[in-house]
């Protein structure tokens, strides 16, 4: 095991001071303001090697891989195996997963979510479920014909041949640990688990999982899991290939003909996760990264670019001018990405069309700093969800996040393994002219986004914020706060945030400046206060590198209070 050394060379890290090989001190990549304005119990963590999470055992997980010779996706892996189990009101091991990697010479970027059943198309749901009075055909929001191929366990196998240190069954050791022995349930789990319940608890398997006791768990009790350490053992010692080749894909395609759904094992077998190549935008001396449709990490990208356009920095930080300007940004971002983001082999524009400046330009003009706007999509020129990261010593970095979508997903638990599924079905549109039309074999519109930051060409931070629609926005309203306002990572985390819902209505959190709040009211923002109980304003989990040039400066790390979680390092 490494020490811990608490000081090297009395050396300074200090943004005064300039680096010299042979004298103390190193160049701080960003002269952040380390106060925090805004009521929290979070302070930020400064450490070589961290791992930052919204539950501590996932964290503390990764940390041990790390501990063991691990590198951050060793660290990675281990901490989504972990929160499957403590915080399966985010995740499950039938959800989806997003990732983007630093290897210490560029950026790689993962897709891992899962395709649609081959047998689906507008007709299947059409005479299953009718249409409604929009003539569409009508779809469930739970339940099996909700659920795509999961393709968290694909991701977490293809992370660890790509870049893995330690053997893939190693990560896997503190997951199943606590599957077997249980976990005491924590606050903020245990809320959005019993409000679940209501809900789901008719769903199959979903009561004899997640209601031991006829209800969900209260705060302090002790769950435990067996089923699925047993599952993660076979994962384990398969490297993911039972799942989706093996006894448990058998057991999944079994469940699914007895409950009415179609994924089947040729489905299974027939997944794959995609490396694909971050899409990015430049925003004040440093680039944001995103993964490209299918996903909506560009939404984040559109609104940058129309954010730039207003020298944000001239305003103050919590201002209405200030606040406007970005809800309006994320407002005309949004209504491109819901007409356009759709499985990249349909749409029918390209990412970089949508992040073409001149399109931006005659976008941002739409933007008027005294009233607000009706949004529309524009037309560019041809041509549930947890988030984890972590870091080491080495330099690597990792993005990562995966989710079951509105909590527990669909609320189907396969018998005798654990595995609850994902309800990303729900992210297909029933209209037949839409590039995001449900079809067999297609990845959905989706919402999960890892999000990375480089300057030069090097990397300074990975960063996520888990929740929805929420995501983008959280990209948006935290990178501005850090490179407009140097506002240290956790004050950005903790700050109060608004939510652009999707008829464009806000949701504000409370905390939030009454003088903002009457301005944004005086512009002419509508408020609703969301029923969406899950998502809520978001939950991020970040960290920044301090040095370009000087690895022993390590790390600062920074982890949302509005979730469970910690960062933790060494």
């Amino acid at each position: 095991m490494r020490m811990i050394r608490a000081c090297d060379a009395c050396g300074l890290i200090s943004p005064a001071n300039g680096f010299n090989a042979g004298f103390a001190g190193v160049i701080n990549m960003k002269a952040f303001n380390w106060s925090n304005p805004y009521p929290s119990t979070r302070i930020p963590v400064f450490a070589r090697n961290v791992v930052s999470t919204s539950h501590p055992l996932a964290a503390q997980a990764g940390l041990q891989m790390l501990l063991k010779g691990g590198n951050a996706i060793d660290a990675a892996i281990a901490g989504a195996a972990t929160i499957t189990i403590v915080e399966p009101v985010s995740c499950g091991i039938g959800g989806d997963a997003f990732a983007i990697v630093w290897d210490g010479t560029r950026l790689h970027g993962l897709n891992s979510s899962g395709t649609a059943p081959a047998s689906w198309n507008v007709d299947y749901f059409e005479r299953k479920y009718g249409t409604g009075t929009d003539g569409l055909a009508k779809r469930p929001l739970r339940g099996w014909d909700t659920v795509t191929v999961p393709g968290v366990v694909a991701g977490w196998a293809a992370l660890h041949e790509k870049f893995g240190k330690l053997p893939f069954e190693t990560l896997f050791e503190p997951a199943i640990e606590i599957a077997n022995r249980g976990f005491i349930v924590p606050p903020v789990v245990a809320e959005k688990w019993a409000r679940a319940v209501p809900e789901l608890k008719d769903q199959p398997g979903f009561a004899d999982m997640f209601m031991p006791q006829g209800r969900a768990p209260a705060i302090g009790e002790l769950f435990r899991a067996p089923h699925m350490a047993k599952t993660l053992q076979r994962i384990a010692a398969s490297r993911g290939r039972d799942f989706y080749e093996g006894d448990l894909a058998e057991q999944i395609a079994a469940a699914a003909k007895a409950g009415g759904g179609a994924i089947t094992l040729d489905d299974l077998r027939g997944f794959a996760p995609e490396w694909v190549t971050p899409i990015s935008k430049d925003y004040q001396g440093y680039t944001l990264h995103e993964i490209p449709p299918n996903g909506q990490g560009i939404a984040a990208l559109i609104a940058l670019g129309l954010v730039e356009r207003f020298g944000l920095r001239d305003m103050p930080v919590d201002s209405v001018q200030s606040q406007h300007i970005q809800i309006e940004a994320m407002k005309l971002a949004f209504s491109d990405v819901y007409r356009y983001v759709a499985d990249p082999r349909r749409m029918e524009v390209t990412p970089e069309q949508m992040l073409d400046d001149a399109y931006l330009d005659s976008r941002a003009r739409l933007i008027q700093p005294d009233r607000v706007l009706e949004p529309q999509a524009g037309r560019p020129a041809a041509g549930g969800t947890i988030y984890l990261t972590a870091a080491d010593e080495d330099g690597n970095m990792i993005s990562f996040i995966q989710s079951n979508y509105m909590g527990f997903g669909s609320g189907v638990v396969v018998p005798n393994t654990g595995i609850s599924l994902q309800n990303r079905g729900v992210g297909f549109s029933m209209d037949r002219k839409s590039a995001n039309v449900v079809q067999g074999g297609q990845r959905p519109f989706h919402t999960i986004i890892p999000g990375f930051l480089t300057q030069n060409g090097q990397p300074v931070m990975s960063f996520g914020v888990m929740g929805g629609d929420m995501q983008p926005q959280g990209h948006l309203q935290t990178v501005v706060r850090m490179l407009d306002y140097d506002q240290q990572p956790q004050a950005a985390c903790c700050a109060p945030r608004w939510k652009v819902n999707r008829d464009y209505t806000l949701d504000l959190e409370a905390g939030m400046n009454p003088d903002t709040v009457n301005g944004l009211r005086d512009l002419g923002h509508r408020f609703h206060a969301s029923q969406d109980t899950y998502m809520d304003f978001g939950a991020g989990q970040f960290i920044w590198r301090m040095s370009a040039d000087n690895p022993d400066a390590g790390y600062v790390a920074a982890s949302d209070p509005r979730r469970d979680g910690q960062a933790v390092g060494f």
